[in-house]
């Protein structure tokens, strides 16, 4: 197994030129991995090689790279609107393309959506996964909230009626000054009162299981509600390239046998060695929240604390509010 290239350093304090959108971190070059995920793409986790490209360009397919490394793929095609965003609430529409070049306008339902959008900087901070509004004409639509500057992955995660699902991923700017943050090992996360704890180990090439345990105030939570037809999403992303993993969870509400929590146990495989960030999406009280987690598959320290020892929050954790977060 390869072990995957990571990004060196993101640098000082990063200028973007609203006119020229330009991406910042984005320069990671071609990883060769013997396995890739298999997850939610429907592709065996093929979707793409190289790095990730600048503005939609299209990089070249090829069977041994993960998810979300294209912005084309089997046909078809993330086309934003605009790749030059601001800072602050404003929309955010794209179209699926599919191989005649006119827009796709038939989706099927996955995961009670038919399409699911991930935002994300590239340094893997202001996380949000929304649930865009598709027009007749196939614009896709969805508010977004970005609080600060920096270069965005945009990750559309569908299924054409009648064709494979895919995970397709392009850059967007917002302009402004903007300094990138790094994220050191975590594996327990406090969301708004809430205790997320992350056990298991992520082995590359092999299914992991990984199970997230919540909690509030001490207290675990048995009662987490149904997000999407499940009690908790995971994505994972790679750090320096952001390859994609989305994985769900085992079990479902109502089947008999999957508990409300305190535990949501889910099935992993990531590509390579390397640093992955993860974020668990999970509902409770009515509200939708995002635990942020960060991994090494290298074997480092583990940071699972006994039960009841005070914790020092993870970093980006937040809860989610209107125009923003989840859709």
């Amino acid at each position: 197994m390869n072990t995957a290239a990571k990004l060196s350093a993101y640098g000082a304090v990063l200028a973007l030129v609203a006119g020229g959108a330009w991406a910042a971190g984005s320069a990671v070059g071609p990883l060769s991995v013997e396995t890739a995920p298999g997850g939610h793409d429907g592709t065996s986790g093929a979707e793409g090689a190289g790095h990730g490209d600048d503005h939609g360009a299209t990089v070249a397919e090829a069977a041994d790279q993960p998810a979300g490394l294209a912005s084309s793929r089997g046909g078809y095609t993330l086309t934003p609107t605009d790749t030059t965003l601001t800072t602050g609430p404003h929309s955010f529409s794209f179209r699926i393309t599919g191989p005649d070049g006119a827009a796709v306008t038939g989706f099927d339902v996955e995961h009670d959506k038919r399409m699911h959008l991930i935002v994300v900087r590239r340094d893997t901070s202001g996380y949000r996964h929304l649930h865009p509004e598709m027009a007749a004409d196939g614009t896709w639509t969805a508010p977004l909230d970005l609080a600060e500057a920096g270069s965005y992955r945009v990750f559309a995660d569908f299924k054409p009626t009648g064709a494979e699902a895919a995970t397709l991923g392009v850059d967007v700017a917002a302009a402004g000054l903007f300094e990138p943050r790094r994220h050191a090992p975590s594996r327990v996360a406090e969301v708004d009162g809430y205790q997320v704890r992350l056990d298991g180990d992520l082995t590359p090439g092999k299914a992991s299981p990984v199970r997230l345990t919540v909690s509030r105030d001490g207290k675990p939570v048995t009662d987490l509600q149904p997000y999407l037809a499940a009690y908790g999403h995971l994505v994972a992303l790679r750090e320096g390239d952001l390859a994609y993993l989305h994985v769900h969870p085992e079990g479902a509400p109502g089947d008999g046998r999957t508990a409300a929590g305190p535990e949501v146990a889910f099935v992993a495989e990531v590509p390579s060695a390397g640093s992955y960030r993860l974020f668990l999406d999970f509902q409770h009280d009515g509200v939708v929240r995002t635990a942020e987690f960060t991994v090494d598959t290298a074997g480092a320290e583990r940071a699972t604390p006994a039960p009841g020892t005070p914790t020092t929050p993870a970093p980006g954790g937040h809860e989610e509010e209107d125009g923003h977060g989840h859709g």
